[in-house]
């Protein structure tokens, strides 16, 4: 084979930055449009807020993952690779991301909390942390549902989100669509680029509309460390494991509806 031949292969499977950027908009669009129709179906129990509150958020991930996973999958496939290539999952080197991933998650929560509270700091000064209360719940998202339905919703959220979740918004984010994005401009600005994207996909998950700003400053700050991450590592097993730890802790706290008092 010559090197020209080689060259042109690796251009043809390469992903295209236009492909990239469109499956990173179209997750945002996805999660938009998934809050919007929880929220509606929401409304006639009680629960008027927007954004809808996080367990019902991480519901109408379901079908939101589901189709993006496809969505990434097909583009994978269709450039001749596997999702694994992306991933690097092996089961002799697991216990090693597993620790890789412990370790991340410490690295990049630390400036995840920091940004959360200096936005904060920003927003309320030294009212900052009477704020939080209010900022971070908002009593008109919890819907008027019997407890049995709100276990159940509740228990098929903590088993779908975080095992799903993850590893889907890593490949099309620091996956899929930074590594295409990094075709037609420089690392850093495509890490950046992907960050972006991804801290606004947040403001559909914030429990209110105080706290959109919070969700996009300090996911946008998760994004670039992940990135940078995913990068250098050239493999996105280890901070998968970082993000399901995340979304598993999210999540289930949820389950505490299952043993309140009827």
């Amino acid at each position: 084979m010559t090197d020209q031949t080689q060259i042109r292969r690796d251009v043809e499977v390469s992903p295209s930055a236009a492909k990239a950027t469109g499956l990173l908009v179209g997750r945002v669009a996805l999660v938009g449009a998934a809050s919007v129709a929880v929220w509606l179906v929401f409304v006639p129990t009680g629960a008027t807020a927007f954004p809808p509150s996080p367990l019902f958020g991480a519901l109408a991930m379901l079908p939101v993952n589901l189709m993006c996973l496809w969505w990434v999958r097909r583009l994978v496939h269709g450039e001749g690779r596997r999702l694994n290539d992306l991933i690097g999952y092996s089961r002799a080197r697991l216990g090693r991301d597993v620790l890789w991933g412990l370790l991340w998650l410490v690295v990049l929560y630390v400036p995840f909390v920091l940004t959360i509270m200096g936005v904060m700091a920003l927003q309320y000064g030294s009212a900052m942390f009477g704020a939080f209360e209010t900022v971070f719940f908002d009593p008109a998202s919890v819907p008027d549902l019997p407890q049995a339905l709100m276990a159940t919703l509740a228990v098929v959220a903590v088993l779908t989100f975080a095992p799903l979740n993850a590893p889907v918004e890593e490949l099309v984010y620091r996956g899929y669509g930074q590594q295409g994005l990094t075709e037609r401009m420089p690392v850093a600005l495509a890490i950046g680029a992907s960050a972006a994207i991804f801290g606004l996909q947040h403001v559909f998950y914030a429990p209110t509309p105080a706290a959109a700003l919070v969700y996009a400053c300090a996911f946008f700050v998760w994004g670039i460390g992940s990135g940078i991450i995913a990068h250098r590592q050239g493999r996105l097993m280890p901070i998968i494991v970082a993000h399901f730890i995340v979304n598993l802790f999210s999540t289930a706290p949820a389950l505490a509806i299952v043993w309140l008092p009827q």
